[in-house]
Formats: structure tokens, sequence, C-alpha cells
């Protein structure tokens, strides 16, 4: 019966202040405000207050439960009690009060109810709340996160980077793959990288690589690449990257099956090296960077120059680029000018193998920059910010994560539970817990007044006060 006294208590109070405030607001909306805008943002402030409010009762309410427990007296003595402790949820700042236990037998100190429903000693941040953030924190400076994120908790921009830092290396291989593994003829491998800025002035290469399968219609005159996956990080040696993906094919594909593997890029020596990884693949120059160089060469020239050039690499003839390359040389007066034309030569033939694969009926282009653009330049490069090495490299890594389809507080919850080392007793408490609410939230339900009394219902109340409205 103490429980549900207990619990018919606190849910009046909530239904009062809930009641109170809704009567209020809905007072101003239909009288002097007419803002429904701010009539949400109002009504969000009060539904967070009593979030607050009964996440801190609840955690109450285990620690009683906790107490109360013949197990926990036959092994735990009360060293303390009422001991305060604020937790930052996605409600707000939420202050319980809990008991201090210490072990009859090996004399060790615990906040039992803590421990059992999984709050770590040094927890400041629910981990919802913590995925919340590191979440925000993809989109968004490490400060403007911890400043946006709950409008009554405003956490630094250190505690932010510290949430992130917890989390370790996130590998790319955290998200499942899909059983069984897929059938496909033609697979298509891209690379870039994107050129960071570190703290320490210099630029640091985040490099990206990512598969599918080809383009599927979304929409009219939309498409999107079919069961992408990517991969990223700051590795010393490329080989490193290019076996992940090397086993990502073996593990999500029937490789045997698969008669060809265009792998597109700018030619860069970290790239070339995916086909020494990567069995039966077929190197090509990517799109962007082929223009980027033709213009290079020609733009400080007549246009037929530009066209002409075009016309010779269209038509895969080696020779007719060569020569023309001689011409545009001798028609360049400047050195500099001259200097990149001669690099743009370099560049061109000696990618020659993956200038002609571009025009295979079956190849359907890269679009590496949009993805380095949209994956990992958005955050880490296109702001003058400076990283360090383990906070790109964190970074990069869960924004692939996220583009792969993983979720931060899945894989929180994962790490947690693997760290973790419950207590026999913890998972006694469960069941107590279970069994007594079993027992009490129906007579509890049954005998809240506030709810069974027709002559004061929540619902009266606030048609009595708009009508005086």
């Amino acid at each position: 019966m103490k429980g549900a006294i207990l619990m018919d208590t606190i849910i009046h109070d909530i239904m009062e202040k809930i009641t109170f405030n809704y009567t209020n607001l809905l007072q101003e909306l239909v009288g002097e405000s007419r803002d429904f805008s701010k009539f949400i943002i109002d009504l969000k402030k009060t539904l967070d207050d009593v979030g607050t409010e009964l996440a801190g009762k609840a955690l109450e309410i285990v620690d009683d439960v906790v107490r109360e427990s013949k197990n926990r007296k036959e092994k735990y003595y009360i060293q303390r009690r009422n001991d305060e402790k604020t937790l930052i949820t996605i409600f707000g700042e939420v202050n319980y009060k809990r008991t201090y236990y210490k072990h009859k037998k090996d004399k060790s100190y615990m906040y039992l109810s803590d421990q059992m429903i999984g709050i770590e000693p040094h927890d400041r941040m629910d981990l919802s709340y913590e995925a919340m953030l590191i979440e925000e924190s993809m989109d968004s400076s490490y400060q403007k996160t911890g400043e946006k994120m709950v409008p009554n908790a405003t956490v630094s921009k250190q505690t932010v980077m510290n949430a992130i830092r917890k989390l370790e290396e996130v590998e790319n291989s955290s998200v499942k793959i899909a059983t069984p593994k897929r059938e496909t003829k033609i697979l298509y491998i891209e690379a870039d990288e994107d050129h960071v800025a570190m703290q320490d002035g210099t630029n640091k290469q985040i490099k990206l690589i990512y598969v599918h399968e080809g383009k599927e219609l979304v929409s009219k005159n939309r498409y999107k690449l079919k069961n992408n996956r990517y991969f990223t990080g700051n590795y010393s040696k490329s080989e490193d990257l290019w076996l992940q993906v090397a086993d990502y094919l073996e593990e999500a594909y029937e490789i045997d099956k698969v008669q060809k593997i265009y792998l597109s890029g700018d030619g860069a020596k970290w790239i070339k090296e995916g086909l020494n990884w990567i069995k039966g693949s077929i190197y090509v120059l990517d799109g962007f960077h082929l223009a980027k160089y033709v213009r290079k060469a020609t733009a400080h020239l007549d246009p037929i120059y530009y066209k002409t050039m075009w016309n010779h690499i269209d038509n895969r003839d080696k020779k007719s680029v060569t020569d023309i390359f001689k011409t545009i040389i001798k028609e360049t007066e400047k050195d500099t000018k001259k200097k990149a034309v001669k690099d743009s030569k370099r560049y061109i033939l000696n990618n020659w193998d993956g200038v002609i694969t571009r025009y295979e009926s079956d190849y359907i282009g890269c679009s590496a920059e949009g993805h380095i653009s949209h994956i990992l330049s958005s955050r880490l490069s296109s702001r003058p910010l400076g990283w360090s090495i383990t906070g790109a490299d964190q970074m990069a890594r869960l924004r692939v994560f996220r583009a792969n389809g993983g979720e931060v507080y899945e894989l929180m919850k994962q790490k947690r539970e693997e760290d973790r080392k419950e207590k026999r007793i913890l998972k006694l408490e469960k069941r107590i817990l279970k069994n007594k609410l079993k027992s009490s939230l129906p007579e509890i339900i049954d005998n809240i007044p506030y709810i069974n009394d027709g002559r004061r219902t929540w619902q009266g109340q606030i048609l009595k006060s708009l009508r005086g409205a």
C-alpha cells in the first residue's frame, strides 16, 4: 500500500502541474497571444519540466526498491543516504538522491541503484542524451552542439569532445552486413580524400572509399547509388584500409559471380594501390579530375583547343592527344602556364588506361567529389577549423558510420554492455521491482481520485477555463 500511495501522489502532482500549465497556455492561445508557435514552445517546456520530474522520481523509486530489498540487506551496509546527483537527459537536468553502500565482505563501495540501471559513477549525462550530443556534433561545432541541445542544460565543448573520445575508434565494420550474400555482375569502387587543416598548421589527408552496385531510380530524373558502403580513417598504410574493403567484398557478395569491378579515382598512388588488393579490379580515371586537367591545359588559349582535346580523348586517340599537347606547349609563352600544361600532359598520359576505361558501356561514372563533400568536407574542411589527428579521424569514422546506417545510441549501448560487469544482486532486484509494480499499479490507477473523480477531471477544468476566456 505504501508504494501505491507514493505513486498516487506522484501522478496526482504531475497531473496538477500539466493541467495548470496547459490551461494557462490555452487561455493565452485563444485570448491575447493567438500565436500557435509560441504555444508549442511553451508546451514543450512544460513537458520537459514534467519529464525531468518523472525521471527523478523514477530514479528515487529504484533506490527505494534496492534499499528495502532483503537480498541487499544480507550483502551490503548503508554507508550514506540521500547523496545528490545531477544527470543531464533529453528533458534537461534531472536531480535525484540515492543511497551509498558498503559490501559486508570485500568492503567495496557503490551506488547499487545506479549500477543496476546502467548509470556509471562518473556519468554526467544519460546515455540517450550523450548519443544525441554526438549525433548533433557530426553536423555542428562542439561549441554550438553543447549550447543548443537541451534548453535547460548547456554543456561545454570539452564535454562534447570527451563524449566522442569515450567511443574510441569506430570500426568501419561496426554496421552489420546484411545476409545472405548478394549477387551482382558489376561492382563499383570509388575513392578520394579530403584535406583537413590540423591544429599545427599542416594538412592531413582523410581517405574515403565506397562500394556500390550502380545507380537505381528514386524518382523522376533522380538516382541514388545502390547498396552503398563507406570506409574511412587515418591510416599510415593505405593497404590497411584496402584490406577492409576486400574483407567486406568477400563477406557481403558472392564474389566469384562478380564479372567486373571498376575502381575509380583521381590517379593517386594510394588509390591505384587498391588494384593490388581487389582481385580483378579495373582502374578508371574519374571524369572530374580528367576535366580539371583538360581545362588547366587549355584555359589560356582559344576554346578550339579545349574542344579538340576532348574530341581526341573521346576517340581514345592517344597519339593525337600527345600531338595537341606539343602544339599547346609551343603556343604557350609564360613559363608558369607552360609548366601547368606539362603537368596536365603528364597526368593524362600517365593515366591513359584509366581514361580509356571510362568509355566502357557498363561504366556509369564516378561521383567521388560529391561524396567527399557530403560525408567528410561539410564537417571537416569546409570551415576554417583546426583538428587534432584523433579528432578528425573519429569524426570521419562517425559520419561514415551514420552514412552506413549505424545508430550512435545502439553503438554506445553495445560498448557499455560489453564493459559492464553485472552482479547477481542487481539481476535479482530487477525481478523484485517488476513484481512490485505488477502488483501495485492496477490498484494505484484504480484509486487515483484525480483521474476517476468526474467532478474534477483535467478536461473539465480546461473547458471551464476556456468558457471564462
